[in-house]
């Protein structure tokens, strides 16, 4: 069934919305995000450093490293379960209350993170509340992302959603950065005994001052036109609207192809800032401080050319930056770990940039691409849920198969870690190939309003 444009009764149609109003949603859009993506990457980077030694400190340390990585994907777990819920109440009762229960969710768990006793202090009671959490954080997260997407596609301009929708997407590696940036400082003035014994809280305790900051710009939105005229007209036909029953039923094919195009985004993401740390620490046996720099230097390289490539898939198109992207990440896969090998700093920048432009190719039409594939009426529903349960296969499993294939530290084996990103690529490809271009084209389309319609 095609997509059928919702009808618009003489003078309903919402006037294009100002520059000053749009640029306001996606401030707030943007930094609602970066304080998300701070409490999320931050849990990543402190699994891959201190979490396994602190919870699991019965285990030897490649082991206690992958059970962190293992609380660290149950978080990736239930953020499908996020998605549908936190989709179903935004599809239903508007985007920006989601938003703002979303983000009190996160701070909240993440604060408690930086007061959880270790396993030192309360033994298993510790790892089990952290994993609860971490659920937590994986839940909030999951309903974050739609949410705040939509808030800024639904209202921009057709022929500029991939620019202005891609700016939330900039707030997830500049929440990145600032989660690097602090765990850097932290490693250039404490030692690694301070660090471990307290040190790792500090990050975690700041997220109260950054959920407060995003809060107060979050109260300011208002739900976009096109999704209250859509609201409007379903509850006059159909007063048991259930979103996720209707993405299953009339966009089956768009979520299947969206958790497509996440494989290769996803993955390649997390061997980039994730694995890599484990990676130099645990088989390099090197200071993390050589790579929390590059990370650092790659998270604000992102953060500026993200909406840039989003300018560009308003002019070329999501597909082909998408393709260029996915390719990209399978080939760099095999230079990417002889870079790192070397422990230069220059050359581990090389391999981070490198490898973090082509992700930002794939990631930064990915926003506006998802929006544009789903109605209305499920469109926060949709597009999450095909994000998100990506998450699962992807950046949940991605730094615990890679641990896995590299193997032991005396015998590491980069090259099946490489021909593993190959194959996500390979996946991405085909999904991206057998999705139509949507550059352009309008969100005032909804194919569960037309059917109850007619």
């Amino acid at each position: 069934m095609s997509d059928t444009v919702v009808s618009q009764s003489p003078g309903t149609a919402p006037s294009a919305p100002s520059r000053t109003n749009i640029v306001k949603i996606v401030f707030a859009s943007v930094v609602g995000t970066a304080v998300e993506w701070y409490d999320f990457f931050l849990y990543g980077s402190a699994a891959a450093l201190v979490f396994g030694t602190l919870f699991f400190p019965e285990s030897d340390p490649l082991t206690a490293t992958l059970l962190a990585f293992g609380t660290y994907a149950l978080g990736f777990v239930a953020r499908p379960l996020g998605g549908i819920v936190f989709g179903h109440y935004g599809d239903k009762v508007g985007r920006k209350k989601m938003l703002v229960v979303s983000l009190l969710m996160m701070g909240g768990a993440t604060v408690a993170i930086g007061l959880l006793p270790t396993y030192a202090t309360i033994g298993v009671a510790a790892p089990i509340l952290l994993l609860v959490l971490r659920l937590l954080q994986g839940f909030a997260v999951g309903g974050e992302w739609g949410g705040a997407v939509l808030m800024v596609a639904e209202h921009g301009k057709d022929e500029h959603r991939g620019f202005w929708s891609s700016w939330p997407q900039a707030g997830v590696p500049f929440g990145n950065l600032l989660a690097t940036g602090v765990l850097w400082v932290l490693a250039l003035f404490q030692s690694d005994e301070a660090f471990n014994a307290w040190g790792w809280r500090i990050p975690f305790l700041l997220s109260a001052v950054m959920v407060l900051i995003g809060l107060w710009v979050r109260f300011s939105l208002e739900d976009a036109p096109v999704f209250a005229e859509a609201k409007a007209e379903l509850e006059a036909t159909d007063t048991n609207h259930l979103p996720i029953l209707e993405v299953v039923r009339r966009y089956p094919k768009e979520v299947l192809l969206a958790m497509g195009m996440r494989m290769a985004e996803n993955i390649s993401y997390y061997i980039f800032t994730i694995v890599v740390i484990t990676y130099v620490t645990t088989y390099l046996d090197a200071k993390k401080g050589i790579v929390l720099g590059a990370l650092l230097a790659g998270a604000a390289m992102q953060s500026v050319l993200i909406p840039l490539i989003g300018a560009l898939s308003d002019r070329v198109g999501r597909r082909p930056l998408y393709l260029v992207g996915a390719v990209g990440v399978g080939v760099w896969g095999f230079l990417y770990f002889p870079l790192v090998d070397t422990l230069s700093g220059p050359k581990i920048m090389l391999a981070t940039l490198v490898g973090l432009f082509f992700h930002a190719l794939m990631y930064s039409p990915q926003a506006a691409f998802f929006s544009e594939l789903f109605g209305t009426s499920v469109r926060y529903t949709g597009a999450s849920v095909g994000y998100q349960l990506a998450s699962i296969f992807a950046g949940a499993l991605a730094p615990i198969i890679a641990v896995k294939l590299l193997g032991d530290v005396d015998t590491k084996n980069t090259t099946a870690v490489a021909v593993y990103l190959a194959v996500a690529a390979a996946l991405t490809v085909v999904s991206v190939l057998l999705a139509k271009e949507t550059r352009a084209s309008s969100l005032r389309h909804d194919r569960v309003v037309t059917t109850t319609r007619d």
